[in-house]
């Protein structure tokens, strides 16, 4: 079986030794990812609905460079600090996912790595050879 990975460019991953997403076989599998803009900063710190969409911006542009989309995700974790925000992270993942919606999972967490990160998303997909 072959892998094939994709790199969002994010700091930690050199730091920490991991892939923004990796495909294997027909499986891809995406790391949990946290709103953060290019030059390291947290986006939009107190908006979940915009810190959902920036995550699952970078997770699309990371599906993609392993030939998938948004129709192939299976399932998506959301990993959120106030769980009473549910409706912000909720609709982002609707607009991406409303027409092909995955399973998914929705649990509060005491904190992320950063203390204005509100939301970290990981997913899992499978793509026909």
């Amino acid at each position: 079986m072959s892998f094939h990975r994709v790199f969002s460019g994010a700091q930690w991953e050199e730091h920490v030794g991991y892939c923004r997403a990796l495909r294997a076989g027909d499986r891809v599998f995406v790391t949990g990812t946290a709103p953060v803009n290019p030059d390291g900063t947290v986006h939009a710190p107190r908006d979940g609905y915009a810190q959902a969409a920036h995550c699952l911006s970078i997770m699309l542009e990371a599906l993609s460079g392993l030939g998938a989309g948004p129709e192939h995700v299976t399932r998506t974790r959301m990993f959120v600090t106030d769980i009473d925000r549910w409706e912000e992270f909720g609709r982002a993942h609707r607009e991406v996912f409303g027409e092909h919606p995955p399973t998914t999972t929705m649990v509060e967490v005491r904190r992320l790595i950063h203390p204005d990160m509100l939301i970290e998303i990981e997913a899992d997909a499978v793509v026909s050879d």
